[in-house]
């Protein structure tokens, strides 16, 4: 028999240049079982999708058969109410925020003062130091350098 045909078909299919119909017509030629032995390394390729049609597809039901499994119960077809939030519990991690740098730029200063020379190894740190006593406030790395500028200069 010739199989003219079915060859020019399968060239249009690999260059896919073929209409549904000529696919349609090559499924139906390789569901035969008289398939000649040079054409029948491409039937598993069309009979796939005769195959598939047998199994088995997922159903309506699927979701409540998996909550059943993991052992949740099936939702309800009601959407769920939206949540409101109010204004401070939409800031709140900005205000968490804040404080955690605070608090890091608090220690941050205690950690600079805790760590700075004596006074009597420091040249003009003695001022600075009668002032933090004093109870004035001063930023520390500013005005020793400031200080020492001018008592140097004078």
């Amino acid at each position: 028999m010739d199989y003219k045909y079915i060859e020019q078909l399968m060239e249009r299919y690999w260059n896919a240049e073929t209409t549904l119909e000529e696919e349609e017509i090559l499924r139906a030629f390789f569901s035969q079982e008289d398939i000649p032995a040079e054409l029948s390394q491409y039937a598993p390729l069309f009979a796939y999708e005769h195959a598939e049609k047998a199994v088995d597809v997922l159903g309506e039901d699927f979701d409540e058969k998996m909550l059943q499994m993991v052992g949740e119960a099936p939702r309800s077809e009601e959407r769920p109410q939206a949540q409101i939030i109010s204004l401070r519990e939409r800031l709140m991690p900005l205000f968490k925020s804040a404080a955690v740098v605070a608090i890091v730029l608090t220690l941050g200063n205690a950690a600079q003062v805790a760590f700075q020379k004596s006074p009597e190894e420091t040249p003009g740190m003695a001022e600075v130091q009668s002032t933090i006593t004093d109870g004035k406030s001063v930023a520390l790395t500013d005005s020793v350098a400031n200080v020492e500028r001018t008592v140097h200069s004078d």
